[in-house]
């Protein structure tokens, strides 16, 4: 996404690490939709997300990988931009695992604590400019580049 979307890419490094917090939307077994808090990290231009080995969340990604990522939103008229991602999440390997200084996983036994790389298959960034009445979306995938369109809103 760095080579293909750099200023997405920058948008939402820069969400995600302002916010340090972010929702991660998973499939249960029945194919109904799961949401659950994360911390994710960027580490050596790969976006990770851990899970304890026993939750549900870590049994969801094991058994069907994909996912979306929502940044979080503090309030309705923050006018915090919105990172949504889509792909698949794939169990990261020791090196990158260890990437993040900062990671709450690096406390815990490989055992316990499972990480994942995200494999982005679709990005959107929304951009509120609140003074202006003015929305942004920036969109990304590999099959069709990246697009920038802006319309006022409400």
């Amino acid at each position: 996404m760095e080579l293909g979307a750099p200023e997405l890419a920058r948008l939402g490094t820069t969400r995600l690490n302002s916010a340090r917090l972010a929702l991660l939307g998973t499939l249960r077994r029945d194919g109904s939709p799961r949401i659950s808090p994360i911390e994710p990290r960027i580490a050596e231009g790969q976006l990770l997300i851990g899970a304890m080995t026993w939750s549900a969340k870590a049994s969801d990604l094991r058994r069907d990988p994909r996912c979306t990522l929502h940044s979080v939103v503090t309030g309705p008229d923050t006018g915090e931009g919105e990172l949504k991602l889509y792909g698949r999440a794939v169990q990261a390997d020791q090196d990158l695992r260890a990437a993040p200084a900062d990671a709450w996983w690096l406390a815990w036994a490989p055992e316990k604590a499972l990480v994942f790389t995200l494999h982005i298959g679709h990005a959107a960034f929304v951009d509120w400019d609140i003074k202006r009445a003015l929305m942004t979306v920036h969109r990304w995938s590999p099959a069709s580049s990246y697009t920038v369109a802006s319309r006022p809103y409400p």
